[in-house]
């Protein structure tokens, strides 16, 4: 039913920025809760901040809370991650997901981007 697609990775310095795009196709976005997920080499996949179909309800992991803030623009079907101070440990594939709910999801989404890659060097 959806179709997500990530873009804006790229290779970074430390304390740089980034903003990472995800844009939907098919089914009705304004009705998805987004989220953003990542996974490094040799760690498990983690999540890293959702937002509700509104825009009004955001959540993010204890990592990132103060650098990074999700948001979306539901004309654009688009949800986006500005990553700001990025520290070599944010070096990570990262995906976003859909999933049709009233409220922010954390776990069980439905649909899955390919990722994309971020690096933070030192």
């Amino acid at each position: 039913q959806v179709q997500l697609v990530e873009s804006g990775g790229g290779l970074v310095q430390a304390g740089g920025s980034l903003r990472l795009s995800c844009t939907a196709s098919g089914g009705t976005f304004s009705r998805y809760a987004m989220g953003w997920f990542r996974q490094a080499p040799g760690m498990a996949r983690e999540f890293v901040a959702t937002i509700s179909w509104t825009g009004g309800t955001t959540y993010y992991a204890e990592s990132v809370k103060g650098r990074f803030t999700i948001s979306r623009d539901n004309a654009k079907n688009t949800v986006y991650l500005q990553m700001n101070s990025l520290k070599p440990e944010d070096t990570a594939v990262y995906s976003c997901a859909a999933k049709v709910a009233d409220t922010i999801v954390l776990y069980d989404y439905d649909y899955w981007g390919q990722g994309t890659q971020v690096t933070v060097s030192s």
